[in-house]
C-alpha cells in the first residue's frame, strides 16, 4: 500500500508518466476531466501536457491506452497547441493503436486522426498514414487505408490530397492480404465519387477481375456532385451557412459551391510525368533523315510509343518537334505524314501548355499539309492541330491561320475554316475579343463567296460558331454586307453548334485564354450596341436601286476598319470598291444622257459641247442652278458628272467655264449621294487642273467635297496615284499641299501610310524643289499624327534632305493635331460612324508600326549562320552574332517568321563569354523593335531565357537583360509572360539576383495590368519562399511585390496558398499579407482604350487622332481620354455628359467664358469627411506614391468633379503646363472670396499641388508655391488645423522640393514649411521632415536638417518625435555625411539643441565616432564663445515663427488627444503623450514669462492659451463681471434641442455590451472634438463621467474576468474611454464642470485601472497605462482646482481607511496630490481655500497626527504637511482667515497646526518680505545649529541619490547654496564616486543656466509628467504678510486681493456692485455642495447641483480673470478709495 499512497499524492501530469499502470490510468482519467473543464482553448494548462500526449496513445497497457486515447481526443479537439503534436501522435496511433485487437481502440485512433485534420493538420496526418501503408502488419495498412477513406469521405478532395493515395493504390490491389485488397477497393470507390473518370487511367494496369468489380461498383454510385460533410475549423462558418441555405429551401448555392470542386481534379494532374527525351533511339535523328521510308517509319514508331504516355515531363523538345514538322511538311510518303502528325498530337496532349512555345512553328505546316486528300492523313492532321490548339491560344496562332486562309487550294481553305470553327467552340465571349474576331470574320466572308461549295459550308460553320460564342451584337457589324440568304445560313449553322464549355477541353482552352486583351471585352459590349443600330440602316435599302448610296454608307464606313486594323488599306480599298460596284455600277454614256436629260434643261445638254465659250458658260450657269435646286434623292450624280466630262470635258480651254465646271462637281459631291464610281470619273480631271493657277482652288474644293463623300483615305490614295503617274510637277506639289490640308481637316484615321510613303519618297527625289517642299510639309503634318516613328521610313535619305525633314518635325514638336472638322458625310448614319470609328483604335491600335512593309528574313538565317553562332570558337560566334545584327538592322521591320534564329540565340544567352551574352541581348532588343507586337509568339522560346539571364552575377549583364525584357514586354504586353509555368519556374530557382530582379520587374509591371492569367497563382509559393530568403534584398523585393500579387489574386487566394508552409513561416507570411492588404492598390480603372497606346509607341496621347464625331467641334484642349463608351451619339447634350463627370469639349470658346462666372469650388456638405472615410476603408487608393501613376490622377479627377468648377478642372488636368498656370492664377484670385470652398476642398487642392511638384516646368512650380504661401496664411488666419489625412498626403511631397537646385524654390518651400507650423503641430511636422533627411538628394538632406534645427529652436525639445533621444541619434548620423552642407546642417542642428538643452545632448545622441564627436565638440565650443546669443536668438526667431503660436496652443494641446480619439483603436502613441503634456506646460510657462517681461505684446494672445472660448477677456477688466452669464441662454437653447439625445447616448456609455458602449463613446468624441459642438455637452459632464466610471468598474469586475471575451475588444473600449476623457479634459470650460464627488470616483477608477496587473499582461496594456497616466495629468490640470483637490483628499482618506485598499493605490493618490501642490503657485487664486481647509480638517479629524504616524508609510503625513506648508507659504497669515467653514475651529487640530507653521515662518523671516522663503520646502535660518544644517544637507543628498527625487534634491541644493554661499558641501561629496560628483556639479550648472536664462526649464523627456519640476516665479503682486503692522502705506493691489478673497468666502460672485443679488439670498445657500460619492449625488436634485456648481464656477472664473488682469493692468490710484469703502462694507456685513 505504501507505493499506492505515494503516487496518489503526485500531480496529474506526473501520474500520467508513472511507471505503475494504475497511476497512469488514474492520471489519464483526471487529465480527461481537466481537459473537459478547461473552456479557454488558449489556457496555459494545455501546454503542460504537450509532451505527454504521445504517451497517452502509445501506452503499453491496453486498458490504460483506451483511457489515454479518450483523453488525447479531447485534448486535440480543444487545445490550441494540439497542432504541434500532430506528427508524433499520429505516427504513435499508426504504429501502436491500429495494431490493437480492440475495435474501440482503433475507432478512437481514427477519430484522433480525423480531429487533427479538422484542426488544419491534414497534410501531416496524411503523410503519417501513407508511411503506415509501408508497414508489414496488414492490420495497420487496413486501418490506415480506412482512415484515409473516412477522411476523404468526410472532408472531401480539397482537403485530402488524392495524388499520393492514387499513386499507392495499384500496390494495395496487389497485396497478398484480402483485407487490404478489400479496403483498397472501398477507397477506390470513394475516390471515384470525387474525381470520376480521372481515376480510370491510373488503375488501368490492375488485375482485370478487380477492375471489373470496380467498374460494377462505380456504375452504382450516384451521379450528383459529392459534398464534404465535415469542415475544417476555418471553414465551419461556411458549414453553418450551408445549413441555413438548406433549411431556407434547397442547397442551390451549396451545389454551386461544390460544382466548382468536381472539375478541380484533372486526371492529368494525378499522373506522373514521364521523361521521354532520353529514351529516344540513339540514332533517331539520323533515321528520321534516312532515304528509305521504312527507316523513317521505324524512327517515328519509336516516338509514337513514347508519346503515348499521357503526361510528359517538360524539357527541350525543339529538335524533336523540328524533325516531326519536317516529316509533316516535306515527306512524300503520306503514311509517314499521318504518323508524324500522331506523334505531334501525343506530344501536345502530354505536354499541354508546355508545348505552346512550339505551336507557332508547327501550325502553318499542318494547315498547308491539308492539301492531302487521304482521309486518314486529314484525320491525323485534324487531331494534331486540335491538340496543338489546346496548348496555346487563338491569339498566338491567328497570324499563321489567317495567312493560310488566302491559299488557292480549296481543301486547305476548307480545313482551315473547319479548324477555326472547332477553335471557336473552345472560346468564350471574353477570349474571343473583337480584335481577334474582326480579321477572322473578314477572311471567312471571302470564303462564303468562294466557288467551291465545301469551302463555303466550312466558312458558314465557322461564322455560325462565332455567332453562337459571342452573340449577334458583336458579329453583326462584320456581316453588314452579307445578303439575307447567306445570313440565314450562318444563323442556321449557329443553332446547330454545340459549345465545349462543359467539357474538360473547353475549360483548358478557357484557362489558356483567360486573359483577354485588356479592355477588349468591355469595348465589345459597348460597340455592339451601336453596331446593331447601324446595321438596321442598310437592310431596307433594296439592292436594285442603284444610286442610293445611303444603304452603302455604313458598310463603307465599316470597311475603314477592315481586317488589318487601323488602316490596312490594301484589302480595305478593294473591299470598298467592290461594295460600291454593287451599289452603283458604272453606267453607259447613253443611260447617263437619259438620266441627265430628265433633270437638266434641254438647252443645257445641247450647249455642253458648243464651240462658243460663252454658250458653254451660260450652259454651266443653268447646270449649276439645276443642281442647286435638286433634291438629294433625285440627283443622278454619276450621270451629271459624266455630262461634265463630255467633250471638251476636262480639256476645257476657257478658265471661267472650267471654274464653273469644277464648282459644279463640288456641289454634286456635297448635295448628292456621291459614289466612288462617280468620283473615279472626275478625279483624273481634277488632279490635272489642281496645278492650274486660275482653276487650282476650285479643283481643290471639288476634291475636298469628294473626300467628304467618299472618305479621305480612298480619295487621297486615288489622287496621289494619279498625280504621281503624270509628269507635271506643279500638279504633284499642289496635290501634296491639298493632302496636307485635308489631313488637318479630316483627321488621320484610316489613312494608308504605306501608299503615301512610297509617293512621298518619289516626291522627295523629284528635281523640282516645290515638289520636295510640299512633300516635306506633308510629312510634317503626318508627324503630328504618327509621331517620331515616321522618321524610320526616311533614314536612308540623303543627309541634306534628312536634316530638312528633321527641321520640319522639330517645328511640329509639342503641337497637338487639330481636331477634325470634316469627314463625316452628312448622309451617313452618325451611329455607325461613331461606333466604328470610335472602336477602331481599340482594335487596330498596334500603331503605325503595323503599317510598315515587313521583310521576310528567314531565308537569310541559313544553316551556316546558325552553326556559326553555335561554333566552339568565340570569335566565330561573335561573327555570327554580328551578321545577325546586320541583317536585322538592314531590314528594319521584319516578319515574325525568323527561322532557326530563336534556338541559335537562346544558346548564346548562357554563353560563357559575357560580352557575347550582352551582344545577344542587344540583338534581342533590336529584334523586338523590328518584329513589333508579333514577337509575342517567341516569348516562350526566347523571352523566358532572357529572364534566366537576370540571375547573372554581373551587374551590367543583368541591367542589359532587364532592358531587353522591358523592350519585349513593351511590344508583347504581359499576358504571354505570365501564362504557363515558365515564370514560376524561374522564380523557383534559388538565385538571389534572379529573384530580386524578377520580383522588381513584376512589382513594376503588375500594377499596370487590369487582369492577369490565372497562372499567376503558380508564382505565389515561390514568392513566399522569397519572403524568407536569406538575402535581404530578395526579401525586400518580395515584400514590395506582395500587394501587387494580391491586387490580382485577392487576399483569400493568397492566404489559402500559405496552407503548405511550415507553421512558423505561415504566421510570418500571414502577417505580411495583412500588412500588404492595407497597402493593396486597386486595379487600374478601365480607361477608354483608345489612348492607352499612343500611335507610334512613343507619341504622347495628344497626338492621337481624336475619334470623336465632327459635330462636337472638338476644341484643341480636348482631354486625352474621351470616354467613347459614354459618347454614344454626338446628339447627347454636353450637360448630360458632364453630369457623368466626363470631359466634354464645349462647342465654342465663348460658351466657356460664360461658364467661368460663379464659384470655382463648390462646398459639398461632409464631402471631405466622406473622402477620408473612403481612404481609410481602402475604397480608394491611399495618396502614396514615388511618382504619380495614371490611376491616382484619374481618381483625383473623379473626386474633384463634384466640388470643382468644370472649366477649372479642365484647366487643372490639361496636358499643357500653361493651362496649369492659368488654373493657379484663377485659384489665387478666388482664394479670399471662397474661403469656405477652399477649406472644403483643401485635401483635393493639396493633392493636386503635389502632382504639380512632379512637373518639370519651373514656372508652374513657382506659381504653385506662391499659391501655397497665400493658402497657408489664409488657413492660419482662419485658425484651421490640417487633418492627418491632408498632412500625410501633402507634406512628404512638399519636402521633396526642399532639395531643388534653384535657391528661389528652396526658399519658398522653407517659407511654406514655416507657415505650416501655424496650422499643423510642429511635433507632427517633425517626423515628416525627419523622413526627408533620408533622401538621396544631399540638398534635401541639408535643408531638412536645418529646418529641424529651426523647429527645435522655436518650439523646444518636445517637437522631437518619437523621442528626443531617437530623433537626435538620427540627426547625429548625418555628422558623418559625405556632403559638407549636410554635415554642417547636422552639426548646427545639434548645437541648437545644445543651446536649449545643455550637456544633456551628449546623453541623447548616444555613441558617435571619435571624428564626429570631435567635430561636434569643436562646433559647440565655437558657439559657446557667444553663449548669451542663444536665448536672444530664440527671442528673435520667436516672433517670425510664433506670431500666431498662441492661438495655436489649443491645437498643440489637442495633439495627443486627437491621436487618442481619431484612431480610438490604435492611437496610444508610445511616448507621445507625456511629452505632449509637457509641451503644453512649456508653452504655458513661456507665455507667463513673457507676460511678466512685456505685457503689451502678448496681451491679446495669452487668454486663448489659458481658455477655450473666452474672447471677452480681451477687454480691460476694472471690476470683474460675470461674463459667462451672457452665454448661458445660448446653452439653454442647445440643451432644449440636443439634451435628450445626449442623455440617451450617455446612458449607452455604461452599457454592458462593449460595441454599444464604443459606438456611444465615438459619437460623444465627435461632439467633443468639434469646438462649435462641444459646448452642447455643457451640463452633462457629471452625468457623462458617472457613466464612464461605471463602465470602468464594469470592465474591471466583469469584462476582464470573462475569458470568452476577446481582450482586444477590451483594449479598444479602454482606448475609446481614455480618448474621450482626454478630449473632454482638453476643453477647460467643460472640464471645470465636473463636481467633486464625480472627480473622486473618476480618479478612483483611473488609479484602479493603472494598478490592474491583468492589463499589463495584454499586448497593448502598456499603451493603455501610459494613456491613463496622461489622462490623469490632464484631469489634475484642467478640472476645477478646488473640486479636484477636494476629491483627492477625500480619496486619500477613503483609501487609508479601507483595509482592502493596496498601499500602491494610496501612493498614487498622494502622487497626484504632490502634483497639485506643485501647481498651487499658479492656481492658488482660483481655489476656494475654505473648502480645501474644511476637507483637510475632516481628514485630520479622521486621522489625528498619532494615527497617521502609525501608518506603515510616512508618505501620508508628509503629503499633508507639504500641502499645508505650501498653502501657508503662498498665503501667509491670511490662511487663517479661510477657516470659516469649520464649525468649532478651536477644537480643530488644523488651526493649531497652521498657527504653529505661521509662527515658525515668522521667526525665520523676521521682518523680511515673504519672498525670501520662495522655494525650499524647509528653509534654515542663519542661527540654526550646525548639526541641523548637516541633517538638512544629508536629507538633500539623499534625495539626489534617489532616482525619483533627484531633480527636487538638486533644486534644493542649488537654493541652499545660493542662500548660504559660504556653506561647505565638500564633506558630502568627498565620499561619493567621481561620477556622482560630476553629476551634481553638472546638475547645478544646468539649473543655474535655466534660472539665469529665460526662466524656461526644459524637462528631460525621460521623466514622467509627475516628476516634472515647474518653476514659475511667484507673481509679483503677492503682498507682504498681513501681519504687517509697521504702518507702511499699503498698495491698492492688496485691497483688491483681500476684497476678492472675502467675497469668495462669502459665496459672492465677483460681479459689479449693481448686478449683485442681495447678500442674504446668497448667504442662505451653501456655496459648496458637501463632498459625497457620486452615487449619493445622483439621488440629489440635479438642478440644485448645477446651480451651485455654475455659481461656484463663476466665482472661480472671475477670480482667475482678476488674477490675470492684475498682472496686466496697472491699477490707478483713483479707484483706491472706492475699493477701501467696499472692503469696509463687506467686512461689516460679515460681522
Amino acid at each position: 500500500m505504501g507505493d499506492d499512497s505515494e503516487w496518489l499524492k503526485l500531480p496529474v501530469d506526473q501520474k500520467c508518466e508513472h511507471k505503475l499502470w494504475k497511476a497512469r490510468l488514474s492520471g489519464y482519467e483526471e487529465a480527461l476531466k481537466i481537459f473537459q473543464k478547461i473552456k479557454d482553448e488558449k489556457s496555459p494548462e494545455w501546454s503542460k501536457y504537450l509532451g505527454l500526449i504521445k504517451k497517452f496513445v502509445t501506452d503499453s497497457n491496453a486498458v490504460v491506452q483506451l483511457k489515454g486515447l479518450e483523453a488525447a481526443l479531447v485534448y486535440v479537439e480543444n487545445a490550441h497547441v494540439a497542432g504541434k503534436t500532430t506528427g508524433e501522435v499520429v505516427s504513435g496511433v499508426v504504429s501502436k493503436v491500429f495494431n490493437q485487437p480492440k475495435a474501440k481502440a482503433k475507432e478512437l485512433g481514427i477519430e484522433i486522426c480525423l480531429m487533427y485534420i479538422e484542426i488544419e493538420k491534414g497534410e501531416a496526418v496524411q503523410e503519417e498514414l501513407l508511411k503506415g501503408l509501408d508497414n508489414k502488419n496488414p492490420k495497420i495498412i487496413v486501418a490506415c487505408v480506412e482512415t484515409l477513406r473516412k477522411a476523404l469521405s468526410e472532408f472531401g478532395s480539397k482537403i485530402i490530397l488524392l495524388k499520393p493515395i492514387i499513386k499507392v493504390l495499384p500496390k494495395l490491389f496487389e497485396s497478398r492480404d484480402k483485407a487490404v485488397r478489400d479496403e483498397a477497393k472501398l477507397i477506390a470507390i470513394e475516390i471515384y465519387r470525387w474525381i470520376r473518370d480521372a481515376l480510370r487511367h491510373p488503375l488501368q494496369n490492375i488485375n482485370s477481375v478487380q477492375l471489373k468489380e470496380l467498374e460494377e461498383e462505380w456504375v452504382k454510385l450516384p451521379t450528383g456532385a459529392p459534398k464534404p460533410s465535415r469542415f475544417l475549423r476555418s471553414q465551419q462558418e461556411l458549414e453553418a451557412k450551408l445549413e441555413q441555405q438548406q433549411s431556407a429551401g434547397g442547397d442551390a448555392e451549396g451545389g454551386g459551391d461544390d460544382g466548382d470542386e468536381v472539375p478541380q481534379i484533372d486526371a492529368y494532374e494525378l499522373l506522373e510525368a514521364v521523361e521521354i527525351l532520353s529514351k529516344l533511339p540513339k540514332d533517331f535523328y539520323d533515321k528520321i533523315e534516312a532515304k528509305k521510308w521504312q527507316e523513317r517509319k521505324e524512327a517515328l514508331e519509336a516516338v509514337e510509343v513514347l508519346v503515348k504516355n499521357p503526361k510528359l515531363e517538360a524539357g527541350d523538345y525543339a529538335d524533336l518537334v523540328k524533325a516531326l514538322k519536317k516529316v509533316v511538311g516535306k515527306d512524300t510518303n503520306v503514311m509517314l505524314v499521318a504518323l508524324a502528325a500522331k506523334c505531334l498530337t501525343g506530344l501536345a496532349v502530354g505536354l499541354r501548355k508546355k508545348f505552346g512555345q512550339y505551336a507557332g512553328h508547327v501550325v502553318p505546316t499542318i494547315l498547308e499539309k491539308f492539301k492531302e486528300k487521304k482521309p486518314q492523313v486529314v484525320q491525323a492532321l485534324q487531331e494534331a492541330i486540335d491538340a496543338i490548339f489546346l496548348t496555346t491560344t487563338l491569339q498566338n496562332i491567328s497570324e499563321d491561320v489567317l495567312a493560310v486562309m488566302d491559299n488557292k487550294n480549296p481543301t486547305i481553305k476548307q480545313q482551315t475554316s473547319l479548324f477555326i470553327a472547332r477553335s471557336f467552340r473552345h472560346c468564350t465571349a471574353s477570349t474571343l475579343p473583337k480584335s481577334l474576331l474582326k480579321p477572322f470574320c473578314a477572311a471567312l466572308l471571302k470564303h462564303i463567296n468562294d466557288s467551291a461549295p465545301e469551302v463555303r459550308d466550312a466558312a458558314f460553320e465557322a461564322l455560325g460558331t462565332a455567332l453562337k460564342v459571342v452573340g449577334e451584337k458583336a458579329v453583326n457589324p462584320f456581316l453588314a454586307d452579307v445578303d439575307k440568304l447567306k445570313l440565314d445560313k450562318i444563323k442556321e449553322c449557329s443553332e446547330k453548334v454545340e459549345l465545349v464549355h462543359g467539357k474538360k477541353a473547353g475549360l483548358a482552352a478557357e484557362k489558356k485564354e483567360s486573359k483577354p486583351v485588356p479592355g477588349r471585352a468591355a469595348a465589345l459590349g459597348a460597340a455592339g450596341d451601336k453596331d446593331t443600330k447601324d446595321v438596321s440602316v442598310p437592310k431596307p435599302g433594296p439592292l436594285k436601286k442603284a444610286p442610293t448610296t445611303k444603304s452603302g454608307g455604313p458598310p463603307k464606313k465599316g470597311k475603314t476598319t477592315a481586317p488589318g486594323g487601323s488602316a490596312s488599306a490594301g484589302t480595305k480599298n478593294k473591299k470598298g470598291l467592290e461594295t460600291k460596284e454593287i451599289v452603283e455600277p458604272e453606267l453607259s454614256i447613253e443611260v447617263c444622257e437619259e438620266k441627265a436629260s430628265a433633270v437638266l434643261p434641254p438647252t443645257c445638254i445641247q450647249l455642253l459641247d458648243s464651240s462658243n465659250w460663252k454658250e458653254r458658260l451660260a450652259c454651266m450657269e443653268e447646270f449649276q442652278k439645276a443642281v442647286e435646286l435638286m433634291e438629294r434623292t433625285e440627283m443622278p450624280c454619276q450621270a451629271l458628272v459624266r455630262m461634265l466630262a463630255k467633250k471638251p470635258g476636262w480639256k476645257e480651254t476657257n478658265f471661267q467655264v472650267m471654274q464653273m465646271k469644277l464648282h459644279i462637281v463640288a456641289l454634286i459631291a456635297q448635295k448628292g449621294n456621291f459614289s466612288k464610281t462617280s468620283a473615279q470619273i472626275v478625279l483624273d480631271g481634277l488632279v490635272d487642273k489642281i496645278g492650274d493657277v486660275k482653276c487650282g482652288n476650285n479643283a481643290k474644293e471639288a476634291m475636298t467635297a469628294i473626300a467628304e463623300a467618299c472618305m479621305l483615305p480612298w480619295t487621297a490614295e486615288q489622287v496621289m496615284s494619279m498625280a504621281f503617274s503624270q509628269k507635271n510637277p506643279k500638279n504633284q506639289s499642289e496635290t501634296l499641299n491639298w493632302l496636307s490640308n485635308a489631313i488637318k481637316e479630316f483627321g488621320f484615321s484610316g489613312l494608308n501610310v504605306k501608299a503615301f510613303i512610297s509617293n512621298v519618297k518619289t516626291a522627295l527625289a523629284a528635281t523640282n524643289p516645290a515638289v520636295r517642299t510640299s512633300a516635306i510639309t506633308l510629312l510634317g503634318v503626318m508627324y503630328l499624327y504618327v509621331g517620331p516613328s515616321l522618321r524610320m521610313f526616311f533614314e536612308d535619305e540623303k543627309p541634306a534632305l534628312l536634316s530638312q525633314i528633321d527641321a520640319e518635325f522639330e517645328k511640329m514638336q509639342g503641337q497637338s493635331p487639330p481636331a477634325p472638322t470634316r469627314g463625316i458625310s452628312k448622309h451617313s448614319t452618325i451611329g455607325t460612324d461613331e461606333g466604328e470609328e470610335g472602336d477602331e483604335p481599340d482594335d487596330g491600335n498596334n500603331d503605325v508600326v503595323d503599317l510598315l512593309p515587313r521583310i521576310e528574313i528567314s531565308d537569310k538565317i541559313t544553316s551556316e549562320l546558325v552553326s556559326k553562332i553555335g561554333d566552339k570558337n568565340w570569335k566565330i560566334r561573335k561573327e555570327g552574332l554580328d551578321e545577325v545584327a546586320g541583317i536585322i538592322n538592314e531590314a528594319k521591320f521584319i516578319q515574325p517568321n525568323i527561322g532557326e534564329l530563336p534556338t541559335a540565340l537562346k544558346g548564346r544567352l548562357n554563353d560563357s563569354n559575357k560580352i557575347l551574352v550582352q551582344q545577344t541581348l542587344n540583338i534581342l532588343q533590336q529584334l523586338a523593335a523590328a518584329v513589333g507586337p508579333n514577337i509575342k509568339q517567341h516569348v516562350k522560346s526566347l523571352g523566358i531565357p532572357i529572364i534566366t539571364v537576370l540571375g547573372d552575377s554581373k551587374n551590367n549583364v543583368r541591367a542589359a537583360a532587364l532592358a531587353t525584357v522591358n523592350a519585349w514586354a513593351e511590344q508583347t504586353g504581359m499576358k504571354e509572360w505570365l501564362e504557363g509555368e515558365d515564370l514560376s519556374e524561374e522564380l523557383k530557382k534559388e538565385n538571389p539576383f534572379l529573384r530580386q530582379e524578377l520580383l522588381g520587374w513584376l512589382a513594376e509591371k503588375l500594377p499596370t495590368l487590369r487582369s492577369t492569367p490565372t497562372d499567376l497563382i503558380l508564382c505565389v509559393p515561390h514568392l513566399y519562399s522569397c519572403l524568407e530568403d536569406r538575402n535581404g534584398d530578395v526579401r525586400k523585393k518580395a515584400q514590395d511585390a506582395l500587394p501587387f500579387f494580391m491586387m490580382h489574386l485577392g487576399y483569400e487566394k493568397m492566404a489559402k496558398a500559405t496552407g503548405k508552409l511550415k507553421p512558423t513561416s505561415k504566421d510570418q507570411v500571414l502577417a505580411m499579407l495583412e500588412k500588404a492588404k492595407a497597402n493593396m492598390p486597386s486595379k487600374p480603372a478601365a480607361p477608354a482604350k483608345t489612348m492607352s497606346k499612343p500611335m507610334g509607341g512613343s507619341v504622347p496621347a495628344k497626338y492621337q487622332p481624336t475619334p470623336v464625331p465632327v459635330e462636337d467641334s472638338v476644341s484643341s484642349n480636348i482631354e486625352a481620354k474621351p470616354d467613347l463608351k459614354k459618347a454614344k451619339a454626338p446628339g447627347v447634350s454636353s450637360k448630360a455628359k458632364s453630369a457623368q463627370g466626363k470631359k466634354v469639349p464645349s462647342k465654342t470658346t465663348l460658351k466657356e467664358d460664360d461658364d467661368k462666372s460663379g464659384p470655382i469650388f463648390i462646398v459639398v456638405p461632409n464631402g471631405k469627411e466622406q473622402r477620408m472615410k473612403d481612404e481609410k476603408g481602402l475604397k480608394v487608393l491611399k495618396w502614396n506614391f514615388t511618382t504619380p501613376r495614371d490611376e491616382y490622377i484619374e481618381q483625383l479627377k473623379t473626386q474633384m468633379s463634384s466640388c470643382v468648377a468644370k472649366w477649372l478642372q479642365d484647366e487643372m488636368f490639361h496636358s499643357d503646363f500653361q493651362h496649369h498656370n492659368k488654373a493657379l492664377a484663377v485659384m489665387v484670385d478666388h482664394l479670399e472670396s471662397e474661403k469656405e470652398g477652399v477649406i472644403g476642398c483643401l485635401d483635393l487642392i493639396l493633392k493636386w499641388l503635389t502632382l504639380r511638384f512632379f512637373d518639370t516646368n519651373t514656372s508652374v512650380l513657382m506659381k504653385a508655391l506662391e499659391y501655397l504661401k497665400l493658402l497657408f496664411t489664409l488657413l492660419s488666419e482662419e485658425e484651421y488645423h490640417l487633418t492627418e489625412n491632408e498632412a500625410s498626403s501633402f507634406i512628404p511631397y512638399l519636402i521633396l522640393k526642399v532639395g531643388e537646385p534653384k535657391d528661389v524654390i528652396r526658399k519658398d518651400v522653407r517659407a511654406i514649411l514655416n507657415r505650416m507650423c501655424l496650422v499643423y503641430p510642429a511635433s507632427k511636422m517633425f517626423p515628416f521632415i525627419m523622413e526627408g533627411t533620408k533622401s538621396k538628394n544631399s540638398k534635401q538632406r541639408a535643408e531638412c536638417l536645418e529646418e529641424l534645427g529651426c523647429l527645435v529652436e522655436s518650439y523646444g525639445m518636445n517637437v522631437c518625435q518619437p523621442t528626443p533621444g531617437k530623433a537626435l541619434k538620427e540627426i547625429a548620423i548625418h555628422i558623418g555625411d559625405r556632403d559638407n552642407a549636410v554635415r554642417n546642417a547636422a552639426l548646427n542642428t545639434i548645437v541648437t539643441v545644445y543651446n536649449v538643452h545643455g550637456d544633456q545632448v551628449f546623453k541623447l545622441i548616444g555613441n558617435l565616432s571619435e571624428k564626429d564627436m570631435s567635430m561636434l565638440e569643436e562646433r559647440i565650443r565655437r558657439s559657446a564663445k557667444r553663449p548669451s546669443t542663444a536665448p536672444v536668438k530664440q527671442a528673435e526667431e520667436k516672433p517670425q515663427r510664433t506670431q500666431n503660436i498662441n492661438s495655436n496652443a489649443n491645437m498643440l494641446r489637442k495633439g495627443p488627444a486627437e491621436d487618442m480619439s481619431s484612431k480610438l483603436n490604435q492611437a496610444r502613441s508610445m511616448s507621445g503623450h507625456p511629452e505632449a503634456a509637457q509641451m503644453v506646460r512649456r508653452e504655458f510657462q513661456l507665455d507667463l514669462d513673457e507676460i511678466e517681461n512685456d505685457n503689451g505684446t502678448v496681451r491679446c494672445e495669452m487668454p486663448e492659451l489659458v481658455q477655450h472660448k473666452l474672447d471677452d477677456i480681451f477687454e480691460p477688466v476694472l471690476i470683474p463681471e460675470p461674463k459667462i452669464r451672457a452665454v448661458s441662454p445660448h446653452f439653454d437653447d442647445m440643451h432644449s434641442n440636443t439634451a435628450s439625445t445626449i442623455n440617451f447616448i450617455i446612458s449607452q456609455v455604461a452599457s454592458g455590451d462593449i460595441n454599444t458602449s464604443i459606438q456611444a463613446l465615438t459619437q460623444i468624441d465627435e461632439v467633443l472634438r468639434q469646438e462649435d459642438k462641444a459646448e452642447a455637452m455643457s451640463g452633462h459632464i457629471d452625468q457623462f463621467l458617472i457613466a464612464t466610471f461605471m463602465q470602468l468598474r464594469l470592465i474591471y469586475s466583469t469584462h476582464m474576468a470573462d475569458e470568452k471575451l476577446d481582450k482586444d475588444e477590451i483594449i479598444k473600449l479602454y482606448s475609446c474611454i481614455i480618448g474621450n476623457m482626454i478630449s473632454l479634459f482638453q476643453i477647460e470650460s467643460l472640464a471645470r464642470e465636473a463636481s467633486t464627488g464625480v472627480l473622486k470616483d473618476l480618479m478612483h477608477g483611473l488609479i484602479t485601472l493603472m494598478l490592474d496587473s491583468r492589463i499589463e499582461d495584454l499586448e497593448e496594456g502598456q499603451q493603455v497605462i501610459r494613456s491613463v497616466n496622461l489622462l490623469v495629468v490632464k484631469v489634475l490640470e484642467k478640472s476645477d482646482q478646488t473640486n479636484i483637490l477636494s476629491a483627492l483628499l477625500v480619496l486619500l482618506q477613503d483609501s487609508l481607511l479601507a483595509t482592502a485598499s493596496s498601499p500602491k493605490f494610496s501612493e498614487l493618490v498622494m502622487k497626484c496630490l504632490w502634483r497639485m501642490v506643485r501647481l498651487l503657485p499658479d492656481t492658488i487664486n482660483s481655489i476656494n481655500l475654505d473648502r480645501i481647509l474644511l476637507d483637510i480638517h475632516i481628514f485630520m479629524k479622521v486621522f489625528p497626527k498619532e494615527k497617521l504616524k502609525q501608518c506603515k508609510s510616512e508618505f501620508p503625513i508628509r503629503t499633508l504637511k507639504t500641502l499645508l506648508h505650501t498653502l501657508c507659504k503662498l498665503k501667509g497669515p491670511k490662511i487663517l482667515d479661510h477657516l470659516t467653514m469649520i464649525d468649532n475651529k478651536n477644537e480643530s487640530e488644523l488651526e493649531a497646526h497652521l498657527c504653529r507653521m505661521m509662527k515658525h515662518s515668522m521667526e525665520q523671516s523676521g521682518s523680511k518680505c515673504e519672498k525670501e522663503t520662495e522655494k525650499g520646502a524647509s528653509r534654515i535660518d542663519e542661527k540654526s545649529s550646525k548639526a541641523k544644517v548637516n541633517d538638512f544637507l544629508a536629507e538633500i543628498f539623499k534625495k539626489i541619490g534617489s532616482k525619483e527625487n533627484t531633480k527636487e534634491g538638486l533644486a534644493e541644493l542649488y537654493e541652499y547654496k545660493k542662500k548660504y554661499s559660504d556653506a561647505d558641501i565638500e564633506p558630502f561629496l568627498k565620499n561619493s564616486s567621481q561620477f556622482f560628483q560630476s553629476y551634481v556639479e553638472r546638475g547645478l550648472r544646468v539649473i543655474e543656466m535655466e534660472r539665469e536664462g529665460k526662466g524656461r526649464i526644459p524637462t528631460s523627456t525621460g521623466i514622467s509628467p509627475q516628476m516634472e519640476v515647474t518653476c514659475v516665479p511667484t507673481p509679483t503682486s503677492t503682498v507682504s504678510s498681513l501681519g504687517n503692522t509697521n504702518g507702511e502705506e499699503v498698495g491698492p493691489s492688496v485691497y483688491l486681493e483681500r476684497l476678492k478673497i472675502l467675497r469668495q468666502r462669502c459665496g459672492l460672485d465677483n460681479t459689479k456692485q449693481e448686478d449683485r443679488p442681495p447678500l442674504t439670498s446668497l448667504l442662505s445657500k451653501p456655496a459648496i455642495p458637501p463632498v459625497a460619492s457620486s452615487t449619493d449625488m445622483l439621488h440629489s436634485k440635479l438642478s440644485q447641483l448645477r446651480e451651485s456648481r455654475e455659481q461656484h464656477q463663476h466665482s472661480d472664473l472671475d477670480s482667475n480673470q482678476t488674477h490675470s488682469a492684475g498682472t496686466m493692468t496697472s491699477s490707478s490710484t483713483a479707484n483706491i478709495d472706492d475699493l477701501k469703502k467696499r472692503l469696509e462694507r463687506i467686512k461689516s456685513s460679515r460681522k
